[in-house]
């Protein structure tokens, strides 16, 4: 049974400077939630109750999200405004939290390494990456779950993308299993269109065994002198079964602005229709 799952936030922001100056990325709101509360609301709906953090400088932001302050409840008690934080009340009862600091941005494959004190080395994980904000009839985390209840190795979600945007994704391609599932052969991280071996990118949904730790401490830095977890499921796939699977939803890559401005239209929309319901 997976109940881990870990959170890399260590991350700069740099896209949305200025406002991530002094804020961490994640706690940027799409309406009135930040955007890792959605991710650990995915992971809750999944099962997965203990919410890992890796995190970095100015990131304290993020602790304090999932942890009560009395004296802004106690100001509110009894108002009108008590009920806007049920939500994230419920989530705080509901799941633990833990953190550890990644030291060096020195990429994904690393934050997940260093992951690996709050995970432990015997279990497998899920991995979600806010920024890719996915909405769904059902959970992105919920549906590679039972991927993983099937397969029971390394599970990757990919998505369709524009051929002259494959530079921006790890990229994969291997043997179809069906319309959703695929035994990855060949894994490349950012590859120019000219490269990439297909348009299935990865993006930021994995269930990892705990395998991956000794291949991540065997993988040297790849793409801009990072430490590639594409890199690392690729010699992963010849030792043993990774599988892609093509997620049931829509995502939002709320690491850009102009997927940032779509995710709070589209929530917006979904607000207004309900409240025309009610």
């Amino acid at each position: 049974m997976i109940v881990k799952c870990l959170f890399p936030v260590a991350g700069y922001g740099t896209r949305f400077l200025p406002a991530t100056k002094a804020q961490p990325k994640e706690m940027l709101p799409i309406l009135t939630k930040p955007l890792i509360q959605y991710g650990v609301e995915e992971a809750a709906e999944a099962g997965l109750t203990q919410a890992c953090f890796v995190t970095g400088r100015n990131k304290r932001a993020i602790a304090d999200h999932f942890d009560t302050v009395y004296e802004l409840e106690d100001q509110i008690k009894g108002t009108s405004r008590e009920d806007r934080l049920a939500c994230i009340r419920g989530l705080i009862e509901e799941c633990s939290y833990s953190y550890t600091r990644q030291n060096q941005m020195r990429g994904l494959g690393d934050a997940i390494l260093t992951g690996k004190i709050l995970i432990g080395d015997d279990e497998p994980f899920g991995v979600i990456l806010a920024d890719d904000l996915c909405v769904g009839e059902e959970g992105i985390m919920s549906q590679m779950l039972k991927v993983y209840e099937k397969y029971k190795c390394c599970v990757v979600a990919v998505e369709e993308v524009p051929i002259e945007e494959v530079s921006k994704y790890g990229v994969i391609s291997g043997q179809t299993i069906d319309d959703r599932h695929t035994i990855v052969e060949t894994m490349v991280e950012k590859p120019t269109p000219e490269e990439a071996p297909s348009n299935l990118a990865i993006i930021g949904r994995y269930i990892l065994t705990p395998a991956i730790f000794d291949t991540i401490s065997r993988t040297p830095p790849g793409v801009n002198g990072e430490v590639q977890l594409t890199d690392a499921l690729q010699t992963l796939a010849k030792e043993e079964m990774v599988v892609a699977y093509r997620f049931e939803g829509r995502r939002f890559d709320c690491g850009s602005i102009d997927g940032f401005v779509e995710a709070t239209n589209y929530f917006y929309a979904k607000m207004k229709e309900a409240e025309k319901s009610a």
